[in-house]
């Protein structure tokens, strides 16, 4: 019993060992109170194996996915053949859409930069639920929970992630260290390459919280000087508020001299 329970100490503080350090950043913290917002930011630096933003507590709380979840979703889609391609077309099934530039046919490449819910929401159909779970566990993605409703897991729930644990996933996709075949992992790298000169990926997401705030994300990756720095931005929107996400974000990685 003894030796069972030290070997269990012993693995504890190799566990606290291994954490990774956090790093208050005041400037970041500065920007959320200049815009006031409620919310965290968090820079993984794979490297170093630091995280630097504001909010830490935040930062480990899970949240819906929303439509960060279509980095994973399309790269799902193209292992299990739901898709042949990034380029395959998606027919539109005329049904009437939250926004009007959905109400078309169209490939992943354009439907993640318009963020077509519909598109993704076809995909997790065809993917079926079986094999949704098994590569959510593969990926250890959150709480990697789908629930009941193979099309709406990721946008009402049960499926909740942490801004640390998107950056930690985040860095595998980038790195190609996820157990998924290269080819389609880099194809879903090159439809989440934002438009400028930074070589930078991102995806935003937003989320509905009866009761709450509208929850908003944008995440993604930089690499700057040679070195990768994978981030993540989650945020209360409460109604009618402006949409600060992508400035906010932007800002706060300029901060750091990542932008």
């Amino acid at each position: 019993m003894i030796k069972h329970l030290a070997a269990l100490f012993l693995m504890a503080c190799g566990a606290v060992a291994q954490a990774t350090e956090w790093r208050d950043s005041p400037a970041i913290t500065q920007l959320f109170k200049k815009e006031g917002v409620t919310g965290t930011f968090v820079v993984h630096d794979v490297a170093l194996d630091t995280d630097t933003g504001h909010n830490r507590q935040r930062a480990a709380k899970r949240f819906i996915p929303a439509s960060t979840f279509k980095l994973p979703n399309s790269l799902i889609a193209l292992s299990t053949g739901a898709v042949a391609s990034v380029d395959e077309i998606v027919p539109y099934d005329g049904k009437p859409v939250y926004r009007a530039e959905w109400a078309k046919d169209m490939d992943l490449r354009e439907a993640i930069k318009v963020s077509n819910v519909p598109v993704y929401q076809t995909l997790a159909r065809r993917i079926g639920m079986e094999r949704m779970r098994g590569a959510l566990v593969r990926m250890n993605y959150g709480n990697m929970d789908t629930g009941k409703v193979v099309d709406r897991f990721w946008l009402d729930g049960p499926l909740e992630i942490s801004a640390i644990e998107q950056t930690v996933f985040l860095a595998r996709l980038a790195q190609g260290q996820l157990p998924f075949e290269n080819v389609h992992m880099e194809a879903v790298r090159a439809i989440a390459r934002q438009d400028g000169p930074a070589e930078l990926y991102a995806k935003t997401g937003w989320g509905k919280r009866p009761g709450q705030p509208d929850i908003g994300w944008w995440v993604g990756w930089v690499r700057k000087d040679g070195k990768l720095y994978t981030f993540a931005l989650n945020c209360d929107i409460p109604e009618g508020a402006p949409d600060k996400r992508v400035a906010l974000a932007r800002a706060a990685l300029q901060s750091l001299g990542l932008l």
